[in-house]
Protein backbone atom coordinates (compact mmCIF):
# COMPACT_ATOMS: atom_id res chain seq x y z
CA UNK A 1 0.00 0.00 0.00
CA UNK A 2 1.34 3.51 -0.90
CA UNK A 3 1.39 6.84 0.67
CA UNK A 4 -1.71 7.80 -1.02
CA UNK A 5 -3.56 4.75 -0.04
CA UNK A 6 -2.76 5.04 3.30
CA UNK A 7 -4.08 8.79 3.25
CA UNK A 8 -7.33 8.32 1.69
CA UNK A 9 -7.52 5.54 5.18
CA UNK A 10 -6.40 7.90 7.31
CA UNK A 11 -9.01 10.64 6.25
CA UNK A 12 -11.79 8.06 6.19
CA UNK A 13 -10.57 6.77 9.94
CA UNK A 14 -10.40 10.42 11.43
CA UNK A 15 -13.80 11.66 9.98
CA UNK A 16 -15.68 8.83 11.04
CA UNK A 17 -14.20 9.14 14.09
CA UNK A 18 -14.92 12.68 14.52
CA UNK A 19 -18.84 11.79 13.41
CA UNK A 20 -18.69 9.17 16.33
CA UNK A 21 -17.24 11.60 18.96
CA UNK A 22 -19.61 14.27 18.12
CA UNK A 23 -22.66 11.85 18.83
CA UNK A 24 -21.58 10.37 22.11
CA UNK A 25 -20.75 14.21 23.67
CA UNK A 26 -24.51 15.42 22.57
CA UNK A 27 -25.32 12.75 24.86
CA UNK A 28 -22.62 12.37 27.43
CA UNK A 29 -23.54 12.05 30.83
CA UNK A 30 -21.28 12.08 33.93
CA UNK A 31 -20.89 8.06 34.23
CA UNK A 32 -19.82 8.24 30.91
CA UNK A 33 -16.46 8.96 32.07
CA UNK A 34 -13.26 6.75 33.90
CA UNK A 35 -10.49 8.36 35.33
CA UNK A 36 -7.29 6.51 34.23
CA UNK A 37 -4.51 5.33 36.85
CA UNK A 38 -2.73 9.09 36.01
CA UNK A 39 -6.30 10.14 36.75
CA UNK A 40 -6.55 11.46 33.28
CA UNK A 41 -9.96 10.90 32.13
CA UNK A 42 -11.49 8.61 29.36
CA UNK A 43 -14.67 8.19 27.91
CA UNK A 44 -16.68 6.38 25.75
CA UNK A 45 -16.05 8.14 22.94
CA UNK A 46 -11.85 7.82 23.21
CA UNK A 47 -12.77 3.96 23.25
CA UNK A 48 -15.05 4.00 20.72
CA UNK A 49 -12.73 6.68 18.44
CA UNK A 50 -10.15 4.26 19.33
CA UNK A 51 -11.81 0.89 18.22
CA UNK A 52 -13.19 2.61 14.72
CA UNK A 53 -10.28 4.34 13.37
CA UNK A 54 -8.10 0.85 14.38
CA UNK A 55 -10.70 -0.76 12.58
CA UNK A 56 -10.39 1.17 9.16
CA UNK A 57 -6.76 1.36 9.21
CA UNK A 58 -6.38 -2.79 9.50
CA UNK A 59 -6.45 -2.73 6.00
CA UNK A 60 -2.89 -1.24 6.07
CA UNK A 61 -1.40 -3.41 7.70
CA UNK A 62 0.79 -1.28 10.07
CA UNK A 63 1.47 -1.16 13.80
CA UNK A 64 -0.52 1.42 15.73
CA UNK A 65 0.78 2.97 18.39
CA UNK A 66 -2.41 4.79 20.58
CA UNK A 67 -3.08 6.17 23.85
CA UNK A 68 -5.47 3.93 25.41
CA UNK A 69 -5.48 0.41 26.45
CA UNK A 70 -6.84 -2.74 26.70
CA UNK A 71 -6.27 -2.79 30.45
CA UNK A 72 -7.86 0.30 31.02
CA UNK A 73 -11.23 -0.77 28.73
CA UNK A 74 -11.27 -3.70 30.81
CA UNK A 75 -11.13 -1.38 34.48
CA UNK A 76 -13.88 0.96 33.34
CA UNK A 77 -17.34 0.06 34.24
CA UNK A 78 -19.50 -2.46 32.26
CA UNK A 79 -21.86 0.23 31.17
CA UNK A 80 -19.10 2.44 30.08
CA UNK A 81 -17.89 -0.67 27.75
CA UNK A 82 -21.39 -1.24 26.73
CA UNK A 83 -22.43 2.36 25.46
CA UNK A 84 -18.36 2.41 23.50
CA UNK A 85 -19.27 -0.72 21.79
CA UNK A 86 -22.65 0.91 20.85
CA UNK A 87 -21.27 4.06 19.65
CA UNK A 88 -18.68 2.18 17.40
CA UNK A 89 -21.63 0.15 15.89
CA UNK A 90 -19.01 -3.18 17.38
CA UNK A 91 -19.66 -5.69 19.48
CA UNK A 92 -17.82 -6.11 22.57
CA UNK A 93 -15.18 -8.31 21.12
CA UNK A 94 -14.55 -6.49 18.84
CA UNK A 95 -14.35 -3.26 20.47
CA UNK A 96 -11.55 -5.15 22.60
CA UNK A 97 -9.58 -6.39 19.78
CA UNK A 98 -9.68 -2.84 17.86
CA UNK A 99 -8.86 -1.05 21.20
CA UNK A 100 -6.13 -3.73 21.60
CA UNK A 101 -4.49 -3.38 18.27
CA UNK A 102 -2.82 0.23 19.69
CA UNK A 103 -0.62 -1.65 21.51
CA UNK A 104 1.98 -1.68 18.54
CA UNK A 105 5.21 -1.39 18.64
CA UNK A 106 6.79 2.10 17.79
CA UNK A 107 9.74 0.97 15.04
CA UNK A 108 9.61 1.17 11.50
CA UNK A 109 6.75 2.62 9.81
CA UNK A 110 3.68 3.04 12.17
CA UNK A 111 0.76 4.85 12.85
CA UNK A 112 0.30 7.05 16.10
CA UNK A 113 -3.07 7.64 17.41
CA UNK A 114 -4.34 10.08 20.25
CA UNK A 115 -8.31 9.06 19.50
CA UNK A 116 -9.79 12.36 21.71
CA UNK A 117 -6.55 14.87 22.23
CA UNK A 118 -7.89 17.09 24.60
CA UNK A 119 -10.59 15.01 26.79
CA UNK A 120 -10.91 17.39 29.11
CA UNK A 121 -11.92 20.34 26.36
CA UNK A 122 -14.50 17.35 24.50
CA UNK A 123 -15.98 16.97 28.43
CA UNK A 124 -16.49 20.92 28.77
CA UNK A 125 -17.90 21.20 25.23
CA UNK A 126 -14.23 22.81 23.67
CA UNK A 127 -11.62 21.95 21.41
CA UNK A 128 -10.37 18.72 21.11
CA UNK A 129 -8.59 16.93 18.59
CA UNK A 130 -8.66 13.32 16.63
CA UNK A 131 -5.05 13.32 16.00
CA UNK A 132 -3.21 10.73 13.64
CA UNK A 133 0.09 10.44 12.33
CA UNK A 134 1.99 8.33 10.14
CA UNK A 135 5.62 7.96 11.57
CA UNK A 136 8.35 6.63 9.33
CA UNK A 137 12.17 6.21 10.16
CA UNK A 138 11.53 8.38 13.44
CA UNK A 139 9.73 11.36 11.58
CA UNK A 140 5.78 12.18 11.08
CA UNK A 141 5.61 12.20 7.31
CA UNK A 142 1.50 12.31 7.47
CA UNK A 143 -0.25 14.18 9.78
CA UNK A 144 -4.41 14.57 10.60
CA UNK A 145 -5.88 16.91 13.25
CA UNK A 146 -10.13 15.92 12.81
CA UNK A 147 -10.97 18.97 15.04
CA UNK A 148 -14.97 18.95 15.77
CA UNK A 149 -15.26 21.63 17.87
CA UNK A 150 -13.56 24.24 15.35
CA UNK A 151 -16.09 26.26 13.86
CA UNK A 152 -18.54 23.42 11.77
CA UNK A 153 -15.82 21.03 11.85
CA UNK A 154 -12.66 20.74 10.32
CA UNK A 155 -10.09 18.71 9.26
CA UNK A 156 -6.41 19.33 9.20
CA UNK A 157 -3.84 17.69 7.20
CA UNK A 158 -0.41 17.12 5.92
CA UNK A 159 0.78 14.43 3.26
CA UNK A 160 3.79 14.64 1.22
CA UNK A 161 5.46 18.19 2.29
CA UNK A 162 1.84 19.85 1.73
CA UNK A 163 -0.53 21.02 4.11
CA UNK A 164 -4.63 21.74 3.98
CA UNK A 165 -7.68 22.17 6.00
CA UNK A 166 -10.85 21.06 4.90
CA UNK A 167 -14.17 20.79 6.47
CA UNK A 168 -14.90 17.14 8.24
CA UNK A 169 -18.62 17.03 6.16
CA UNK A 170 -16.33 17.75 3.04
CA UNK A 171 -13.05 16.34 3.52
CA UNK A 172 -12.41 16.00 -0.07
CA UNK A 173 -12.52 19.42 -1.03
CA UNK A 174 -9.89 21.13 0.63
CA UNK A 175 -7.08 24.32 0.89
CA UNK A 176 -3.41 24.87 1.35
CA UNK A 177 -2.70 26.41 4.49
CA UNK A 178 0.46 28.06 5.37
CA UNK A 179 1.79 28.49 9.04
CA UNK A 180 2.49 32.36 7.93
CA UNK A 181 1.97 33.69 11.51
CA UNK A 182 -0.80 36.56 12.22
CA UNK A 183 2.29 39.08 10.80
CA UNK A 184 1.36 42.43 12.82
CA UNK A 185 1.97 40.98 15.89
CA UNK A 186 2.82 37.67 17.99
CA UNK A 187 0.10 36.09 19.27
CA UNK A 188 0.56 32.88 21.31
CA UNK A 189 -1.35 30.13 21.79
CA UNK A 190 -1.25 27.65 25.11
CA UNK A 191 -3.62 25.00 27.26
CA UNK A 192 -6.48 26.10 29.12
CA UNK A 193 -5.50 23.38 31.28
CA UNK A 194 -3.11 24.73 34.16
CA UNK A 195 -1.52 21.26 34.34
CA UNK A 196 -0.81 21.09 30.62
CA UNK A 197 0.88 25.29 30.69
CA UNK A 198 2.98 27.45 32.41
CA UNK A 199 0.87 30.34 32.29
CA UNK A 200 3.62 32.54 34.19
CA UNK A 201 6.30 31.45 32.05
CA UNK A 202 4.24 31.69 29.21
CA UNK A 203 3.32 36.03 30.22
CA UNK A 204 7.23 36.26 31.33
CA UNK A 205 8.14 34.80 27.75
CA UNK A 206 4.99 37.24 26.06
CA UNK A 207 6.68 40.11 27.52
CA UNK A 208 10.53 39.13 26.32
CA UNK A 209 9.45 38.67 22.91
CA UNK A 210 7.23 41.56 22.78
CA UNK A 211 3.17 40.13 22.68
CA UNK A 212 0.92 42.21 23.76
CA UNK A 213 -2.21 40.55 22.71
CA UNK A 214 -3.99 37.64 25.14
CA UNK A 215 -2.67 34.26 24.12
CA UNK A 216 -5.24 31.81 22.16
CA UNK A 217 -5.98 29.31 25.01
CA UNK A 218 -7.64 26.21 23.64
CA UNK A 219 -7.14 22.31 24.43
CA UNK A 220 -5.98 19.42 22.38
CA UNK A 221 -3.68 19.39 19.82
CA UNK A 222 -6.10 21.86 17.86
CA UNK A 223 -2.68 24.56 18.73
CA UNK A 224 -0.73 22.96 16.21
CA UNK A 225 -3.29 23.74 13.68
CA UNK A 226 -3.86 27.27 15.04
CA UNK A 227 0.19 28.02 14.07
CA UNK A 228 -0.19 25.55 11.00
CA UNK A 229 -2.83 27.86 9.16
CA UNK A 230 -1.69 31.01 10.76
CA UNK A 231 -4.04 31.70 13.76
CA UNK A 232 -1.17 32.08 15.87
CA UNK A 233 2.23 32.27 15.54
CA UNK A 234 3.59 30.13 18.72
CA UNK A 235 2.69 27.20 20.39
CA UNK A 236 4.50 26.57 23.92
CA UNK A 237 4.10 23.24 26.15
CA UNK A 238 6.60 23.61 29.27
CA UNK A 239 6.98 19.92 30.93
CA UNK A 240 5.52 20.23 34.39
CA UNK A 241 8.40 18.45 36.09
CA UNK A 242 12.51 17.91 35.04
CA UNK A 243 11.24 14.18 34.48
CA UNK A 244 8.02 14.35 32.72
CA UNK A 245 8.23 13.35 28.89
CA UNK A 246 5.96 14.18 26.55
CA UNK A 247 3.41 11.13 24.73
CA UNK A 248 4.40 10.42 21.20
CA UNK A 249 0.58 10.72 20.18
CA UNK A 250 0.10 14.19 22.34
CA UNK A 251 2.61 15.86 19.03
CA UNK A 252 2.97 13.49 15.95
CA UNK A 253 -0.34 14.76 14.28
CA UNK A 254 0.63 18.13 14.99
CA UNK A 255 4.27 18.28 14.21
CA UNK A 256 3.18 17.01 11.05
CA UNK A 257 1.18 19.94 9.90
CA UNK A 258 3.03 22.56 11.28
CA UNK A 259 6.21 21.65 9.42
CA UNK A 260 4.57 20.67 5.62
CA UNK A 261 2.54 24.05 6.65
CA UNK A 262 6.35 25.78 6.93
CA UNK A 263 6.11 26.25 10.51
CA UNK A 264 9.06 24.68 13.20
CA UNK A 265 8.71 22.65 15.76
CA UNK A 266 11.89 21.94 18.26
CA UNK A 267 11.83 21.21 22.27
CA UNK A 268 12.41 24.21 24.33
CA UNK A 269 15.76 23.91 24.14
CA UNK A 270 16.14 23.97 20.05
CA UNK A 271 16.00 20.31 19.63
CA UNK A 272 14.82 18.44 16.77
CA UNK A 273 12.11 16.14 18.66
CA UNK A 274 13.36 12.56 18.46
CA UNK A 275 10.49 9.91 17.55
CA UNK A 276 12.82 7.06 17.94
CA UNK A 277 12.72 6.79 21.36
CA UNK A 278 9.39 4.72 22.08
CA UNK A 279 6.00 5.65 22.99
CA UNK A 280 7.74 8.81 24.43
CA UNK A 281 9.70 11.96 23.38
CA UNK A 282 12.46 10.63 26.67
CA UNK A 283 15.34 12.78 24.15
CA UNK A 284 13.31 15.73 24.71
CA UNK A 285 12.04 18.49 27.49
CA UNK A 286 8.83 20.53 26.44
CA UNK A 287 8.01 21.66 22.79
CA UNK A 288 8.28 25.32 20.89
CA UNK A 289 6.17 24.91 17.43
CA UNK A 290 6.23 28.91 15.56
CA UNK A 291 5.11 29.92 11.96
CA UNK A 292 6.44 32.97 10.86
CA UNK A 293 10.04 33.91 9.78
CA UNK A 294 12.24 30.99 10.72
CA UNK A 295 14.15 33.63 13.01
CA UNK A 296 10.87 33.91 15.16
CA UNK A 297 11.80 30.34 16.71
CA UNK A 298 15.21 31.25 17.30
CA UNK A 299 13.99 34.44 19.03
CA UNK A 300 11.58 32.39 21.11
CA UNK A 301 13.82 29.46 22.23
CA UNK A 302 16.60 31.94 23.34
CA UNK A 303 13.99 33.96 25.53
CA UNK A 304 12.57 30.55 27.18
CA UNK A 305 16.03 29.92 28.30
CA UNK A 306 16.06 33.24 30.13
CA UNK A 307 12.52 33.53 31.18
CA UNK A 308 13.30 29.96 32.71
Amino acid sequence: MNNDQRLDLAVQAVVRAAEVCEAVRKQLVAIDKHDKGDRSPVTVADFASQAVIAQVLAEAGLPIVAEESLAELDEASEDLRTKAAEASGMSADDLRKHVAMGGGEPTGTYWVLDPIDGTKGFLRGGQYAIALALVEDGRPTMGLLGCPRWDIGRLFAAAEGDAWTASLSRAESHQPITAAGTNETIRLTESVESGHADHDLSTRLAEAIGVTEEPLRMDSQAKYAAVASGEADVYLRVSPGKTYREKVWDHAAGVAVVEAAGGRVTDATGKPLDFTAGRKLDNNTGIVATGGPQSLHDRVVAALKSSM
